[in-house]
């Protein structure tokens, strides 16, 4: 059981559990997901590692595009964005690359939720762990993680 679904477990959230064998050869992860589950790919959303002026804010995003880094520096209050890099990304967040997970990361960090999430009842996002989902309501994401939400 990873941290984010403990976390989940804890606040008695209303979730579900999707797992698929993931393939080492794949590192679209968010498209590898979606096909291997079946899920609509707009209702399927990554988790990336962005620095912005130097600070790490995590992305919860959909997997159909990609982030508008200045638009998400904007909207973080800051002046320049930029991918973390893997190492900073799983050193602040306690998770693999492409097992990222928008809950229980090692470090607190500021989550921003994409405003496209608010438009379905469910999305889909890593459980913590390449070959797992959670299928949740975005509300969830905003509640337990104080997500901002924002267009970028």
């Amino acid at each position: 059981m990873t941290p984010a679904i403990q976390l989940l477990n804890k606040h008695k959230a209303d979730f579900n559990i999707l797992k698929f064998d993931h393939d080492p050869g794949i590192t679209d992860f968010a498209q590898e997901a979606t096909e291997a589950l079946a899920l609509a790919p707009q209702q399927v959303f990554k988790t990336l590692v962005i620095s912005v002026d130097g600070r790490l804010v995590v992305a919860v995003t959909p997997s159909t595009q990609l982030v508008d880094l200045k638009a998400f520096a904007k909207s973080c209050k800051g002046k320049k964005a930029q991918l973390a890099t893997q190492q900073q990304a799983e050193n602040a967040t306690g998770y693999q690359l492409g097992g990222i997970s928008p809950f229980a990361h090692k470090k607190r960090l500021p989550v921003m939720l994409h405003s496209s999430a608010l438009d379905y009842e469910v999305i889909y996002v890593s459980g913590g762990r390449r070959g797992l989902e959670l299928a949740l309501n975005p509300d969830t994401i905003k509640a337990l993680c104080s997500a901002q939400v924002a267009d970028f």
